[in-house]
């Protein structure tokens, strides 16, 4: 995701939720004519609890330094459905040169913290900031503490080169953000996550916004009312152990459409 934008005085109302006051449905959301579409709430609150109840209904926190706790929901909503992942062959190759390495590692949950710290220090384009503010690191590491918030990363003789976080709720998976320091990085950790997806059976990983990086892995626009049935859907599916996972070949292999 990219900064958020100063906003501009909104016409519509904005919703203040007080803890413990239920987060409002998704089709409450600013419209695509307002100042900031796809905004829902503001709050102070940005617990562990709040942030399963809103990725439960396809809801999610982004906002600046200084800012109160900014909730959203686009419509439409940038998802990548996992068989139409497009592994390049550059990337393909890559991947299969980099696993010749002894030193090379791919796996998840070694270390989230480093992760989302990292992740949150990478410098980006056209960015002055990070919308990962201590405030959203603290809580999702709490996530993760409960095992709904979890990292797929590349480690190379023994040091964290790339990696991306992640929500997993049940068969639902959220997407967050990647660093690497390494070229392909972020695209191999992402590689790792689509493999194991799946493997389990697991059809689309939520991206939230749409970026040119994004679609040229394969991810697409989807209206949110069609992203949220199937949300609703995989959060019936079993958790998955995600730090038993490793990068699944054979399903990577059964990918049609990789260039």
């Amino acid at each position: 995701m990219t900064e958020v934008a100063q906003a501009q005085t909104p016409s519509p109302e904005l919703p203040w939720i007080t803890e413990g006051q239920a987060l409002p449905p998704p089709a409450m959301a600013w419209g695509a004519s307002s100042p900031a579409p796809g905004l829902l709430a503001a709050s102070s609150d940005l617990s562990a609890a709040r942030l399963i109840e809103a990725y439960r209904q396809g809801i999610f926190p982004w906002f600046s330094d200084g800012q109160p706790v900014l909730w959203w929901s686009p419509d439409p909503r940038m998802v990548l459905v996992t068989p139409q992942f497009r592994l390049h062959r550059s990337l393909r190759k890559s991947l299969h040169r980099w696993t010749l390495s002894p030193g090379f590692e791919l796996c998840f949950d070694r270390d989230f913290s480093q992760v989302i710290q990292r992740c949150a220090s990478s410098l980006r384009n056209g960015q002055k900031g990070t919308w990962i503010v201590p405030q959203m690191v603290e809580a999702y590491e709490a996530l993760h503490r409960l095992g709904q918030a979890h990292s797929s990363e590349v480690w190379v003789d023994g040091q964290l080169v790339a990696g991306l976080y992640f929500v997993s709720l049940g068969h639902a998976v959220f997407g967050e953000s990647m660093f690497t320091t390494i070229t392909d990085g972020s695209k191999m950790a992402l590689v790792n996550l689509v493999s194991v997806c799946l493997q389990h059976g697991i059809q689309t990983i939520d991206c939230q916004q749409n970026t040119r990086h994004l679609a040229s892995l394969g991810a697409r626009e989807m209206p949110r009312s069609e992203f949220m049935v199937g949300i609703a859907q995989a959060l019936g599916g079993p958790a998955i152990d995600w730090r038993q996972q490793s990068l699944h070949w054979p399903a990577l292999q059964s990918l049609a459409g990789s260039a």
